[in-house]
């Protein structure tokens, strides 16, 4: 399994401040950026796997979600997320 127990609390640990801090934006972005980068590379493979683009599309609106709310809220927290996973910058 991609996403164990203590992959998931390394993330948290690393981009939320704690490996319980699971509630956080900041850890949400990290966890769905790491699922996200996963199902890319399942679909470069199997390209006719449109129930993983659906879920690989919906990941992707979740993660663009809470990045706005971390831009609207704090813009230094964002930028720091933005940064440390080496996003682009999707909120003009």
């Amino acid at each position: 399994m991609y996403l164990s127990k203590e992959y998931k609390a390394d993330i948290f640990a690393e981009f939320a401040g704690g490996a319980t801090n699971t509630g956080s934006a900041e850890g949400q972005v990290a966890l769905f950026t790491k699922r996200i980068a996963h199902l890319t590379e399942h679909l470069k493979k199997n390209r006719k796997d449109f129930n993983t683009q659906r879920s690989l599309q919906m990941l992707v609106g979740k993660r663009r979600s809470l990045l706005a709310y971390l831009y609207k809220k704090d813009i230094e927290r964002y930028r720091a997320i933005i940064k440390g996973l080496g996003l682009r910058d999707i909120i003009k």
